[in-house]
């Protein structure tokens, strides 16, 4: 049998949606099954997602109701340490990867002291009262090191490292999964917050974040309060300062009151920022939802072709902290899938 026979037969796989949970489910599933091609198709590529605006540092947080902690905790472990994988190596600056230490702070006891990603991170404990004493508004705080992952430049990686794999980079605009199965014979939803049109799924909606990047050198260590609202991320070439979760809110274009406002929650955690130069503020639409949507299904087309779809989106403000996690589970009910409904090109 001829090589352009071989790739005749080879399972057509489309991942809809280019950001860090759709590029690292490409990857799993490139890397995995040599006998599928895979194709991502995608309106926006980095530097345009909203991954690219993420902060990137890897923690959990209130866990997810609908799913059971033991599956979420395998989500942020497979993550964490796959993450951690490359900030221990070569690769590690050019994707973007890399250790930072910090606190996260409360103003009340929380009921949960140690959280269930707790022995996964490095070094976690909780803060001592001379460390405290720097925030004299928090009565608790969990000191520890973590992995961040700039998306600016992970993604950039991701995609190299799916294109060695053999797969395919696609820009076009999906307004519906049908369309698809006329071309593929497996479809992977990684939308985000497309899926409420895609897929016609409500519970998705935006939650708004708006955020600074700062040129802010001397800081270091992270901090952030346990609400998620204010936080500063030492990264690589600048902090990111923020932020804001306003869910339902679309709006795109940056506000300068609130900008103002995270700005000064910041300076009253860490003063020296008063002193940092502006380098830009983002806003991005995070796909939230109570909790991630991790299932497949079937699209039939007026022709009753039915073909197997696999949805991995929903991640809300934790994409890139379950990203890794999420896409082997992915992964996974692609196996199952194509085992069960054998597209026709493996017929």
């Amino acid at each position: 049998m001829s090589a352009s026979d071989l790739a005749m037969q080879r399972t057509r796989v489309v991942v809809v949606g280019a950001g860090v949970v759709g590029l690292s489910t490409a990857v799993c599933i490139a890397e995995a099954l040599p006998y599928c091609s895979v194709t991502v198709l995608a309106e926006r590529f980095t530097p345009d997602t909203t991954s690219d605006i993420a902060a990137g540092i890897v923690m959990g947080g209130v866990p997810f109701p609908d799913i059971p902690l033991q599956q979420q905790h395998r989500w942020f472990k497979n993550t964490f340490d796959h993450l951690l994988e490359i900030a221990r190596s070569q690769q590690a600056s050019e994707a973007g990867v890399f250790l930072s230490s910090g606190w996260q702070i409360f103003q009340e006891v929380p009921d949960e002291r140690r959280p269930f990603w707790a022995d996964d991170v490095l070094g976690f404990r909780y803060m001592t009262d001379a460390e405290l004493k720097a925030f004299p508004q928090y009565k608790f705080g969990q000191a520890f090191t973590t992995v961040k992952c700039e998306c600016p430049f992970y993604l950039p990686w991701l995609e190299k490292r799916f294109k060695r794999a053999g797969g395919l980079m696609k820009k076009g605009r999906v307004t519906d999964l049908q369309e698809l199965c006329h071309n593929y014979d497996l479809v992977v939803n990684c939308s985000g917050l497309e899926a409420r049109v895609l897929v016609g799924d409500s519970a998705v909606h935006p939650i708004r974040g708006q955020i600074l990047r700062v040129h802010a050198p001397w800081l270091k260590h992270f901090i952030r309060v346990g609400d998620g609202h204010t936080y500063i991320y030492p990264g690589r070439d600048s902090v990111t300062v923020g932020g804001t979760r306003q869910v339902g809110n679309w709006k795109l274009v940056a506000d300068a009151g609130e900008s103002e406002a995270i700005l000064d929650r910041c300076c009253r955690l860490e003063p020296s920022l008063r002193e940092a130069v502006c380098l830009g503020e983002l806003v991005g639409l995070r796909p939230g939802r109570a909790s991630p949507r991790l299932e497949r299904g079937l699209l039939e087309t007026a022709g009753g072709r039915r073909v197997p779809v696999v949805h991995n989106y929903g991640h809300g403000g934790w994409g890139v902290s379950l990203s890794w996690g999420t896409a082997l589970e992915a992964l996974k009910l692609v196996r199952e899938s194509l085992i069960e409904l054998p597209p026709p090109s493996r017929l």
